[in-house]
């Protein structure tokens, strides 16, 4: 049985097609959104030490002169780390990592330079991902530049191009996770307030301040050995699983008067089922219809939400292995209701 043949109940008992009216079981996703100081507390440290204590080694093979490929090997686990940093940095701006809204806040800033990316900026932009995730005449806000096979058809050859350009892997995940950390978070976003672009500003001061510190303590060259190949994995690595949240076989998108946030969350939105210690550095994050169905919840209380509730585990899983085909995936089909290849 598939998600669109599902008959759900809403809170009057009336039988509803999914994303018409909230099932039953929906209310129980709000018994897993308090957050935890404690867990937070645990999060923090064992993802901060641990970064820390490998960029120290890192540090050290490049000042002792080692051969730079063990500098390598290091900074593939210091990517993973600041992928996770990431993840924390994302529940900040949900305000589902701390209770207190400052704590997230304060966090939010202070994580956001780790991962070159401004707190409030970032956050206008992702909620708006949240509120517009699936909807065809909302798209373009957090979201991976996704046309329909009717749209792309009636463009010029020259757009066609550069859209196969862009949603070539090697440029969307490969020169993008450069672009987007290193140049496109350094801009703020169209139609944002003032508040949002002095955000964008300060926290430019403060990567600067960074890597200035850094330089002077480590030297320009050292710094640059180990923050580019870190920020290069860490951002291919995370561009990978964005992609993935919301580009694998089958998918959502409606038009404006045809989306519904229920279907957004469970057709739209992908379960990627991930090793133990993949799902922890990636914070859960494969639990990715949970996480849009109650953006509230934070990463430590994902598995438990979708563990409690069964209705979430008939979700398909999306597998490390069936991933690896959604590169194909480039246009959305109106008529077949699914995302195709280019051919």
């Amino acid at each position: 049985m598939s998600l669109n043949d599902l008959d759900i109940k809403n809170s009057n008992g009336a039988k509803a097609h999914l994303g018409r009216a909230w099932p039953d079981w929906y209310p129980l996703l709000k018994t897993f959104r308090n957050p935890a100081p404690g867990k937070a507390s645990w999060q923090l440290a064992n993802t901060l030490i641990p970064y820390a204590c490998l960029w120290y080694l890192m540090i050290r093979s490049v000042q002792l002169g080692y051969p730079y490929w063990l500098t390598l090997i290091l900074a593939l686990p210091a990517a993973a780390f600041l992928v996770r940093i990431f993840i924390l940095f994302h529940d900040c701006v949900h305000d589902s990592f701390f209770i207190s809204k400052r704590l997230n806040t304060f966090f939010g800033y202070l994580l956001g330079v780790l991962v070159f990316t401004a707190f409030k900026d970032w956050r206008f932009s992702h909620l708006r991902h949240h509120g517009t995730c699936a909807n065809l005449d909302a798209r373009g806000f957090g979201d991976i530049w996704t046309l329909t096979l009717k749209e792309y058809t009636a463009l010029p050859k020259r757009k066609q191009l550069i859209y196969r350009l862009y949603r070539n892997p090697v440029v969307l995940i490969g020169v993008g996770s450069f672009f987007s950390f290193l140049v496109g978070n350094r801009f703020s976003t169209r139609t944002v307030g003032q508040k949002e672009r002095r955000n964008v500003l300060f926290t430019n001061l403060l990567i600067l301040l960074m890597m200035l510190i850094a330089a002077w303590f480590i030297g320009w060259q050292t710094y640059l050995l180990i923050q580019v190949p870190v920020l290069w994995l860490a951002g291919m690595a995370g561009i990978w699983l964005f992609y993935l949240q919301h580009q694998f076989p089958g998918g959502y998108w409606a038009h404006k008067n045809e989306w519904t946030p229920l279907n957004a969350a469970m057709e739209g939105s992908s379960f990627y089922r991930l090793p133990g210690l993949l799902a922890w550095f990636s914070g859960n994050i494969g639990y990715h219809h949970v996480h849009h169905l109650n953006p509230k919840i934070p990463n430590y209380s994902l598995k438990k939400c979708y563990d409690a509730v069964p209705a979430l585990q008939a979700k398909k899983q999306l597998t490390m292995m069936d991933s690896l085909s959604c590169v194909r995936l480039k246009l959305w089909d109106e008529e077949r209701q699914e995302l195709v290849a280019f051919s």
